[in-house]
């Protein structure tokens, strides 16, 4: 699936769309430049899923933990992670294959960590069409994400 999105908020509404479908164990794995959206998705995620706490980057902790939704929210940064083994470290298994719902910025940092199933959401920049102008592309890989075809951004 494909979007096409010209504002923070739409960015936003998309991410909630996609948390008030998730279901216990998702993993969703986000790629794209600085400034493109990520956090912004992750937002949108947590809102989706009733989150209510305020929704930050662990760009130095590797991982934020939020447990006031009906599911948790494990949000992941591995931007600054030099060593797949500084992932193992802090118990990276524990966290994917738990009941909660894992988001991991700059998943492509650790691609070889993540496992068969997950959802694959690419954002890139539009300078063409304008300066907020993004691209989103949601590709999953595995049955249990079938539900993602009911997403639209109407």
């Amino acid at each position: 699936m494909e979007f096409i999105v010209d504002t923070v908020e739409k960015t936003f509404q998309l991410g909630e769309k996609i948390g008030s479908l998730c279901k216990a164990g998702d993993i969703f794995c986000l790629t794209g430049d600085l400034g493109t959206g990520k956090t912004h998705i992750t937002k949108g995620i947590a809102k989706g899923l009733n989150i209510t706490d305020h929704i930050t980057s662990p760009t130095f902790n590797i991982v934020n933990e939020y447990h006031d939704g009906r599911l948790t929210l494990y949000h992941f940064d591995v931007y600054r992670v030099n060593d797949p083994d500084e992932i193992y470290a802090i118990g990276f298994d524990e966290y994917i294959f738990s009941d909660g719902v894992s988001v991991i910025e700059w998943a492509n940092y650790i691609e070889s960590l993540i496992p068969e199933e997950y959802v694959h959401i690419s954002i890139e920049k539009m300078p063409d069409l304008g300066d907020n102008f993004r691209k989103i592309k949601v590709k999953y890989f595995g049955k249990r994400y079938d539900y993602l075809k009911e997403i639209s951004l109407c």
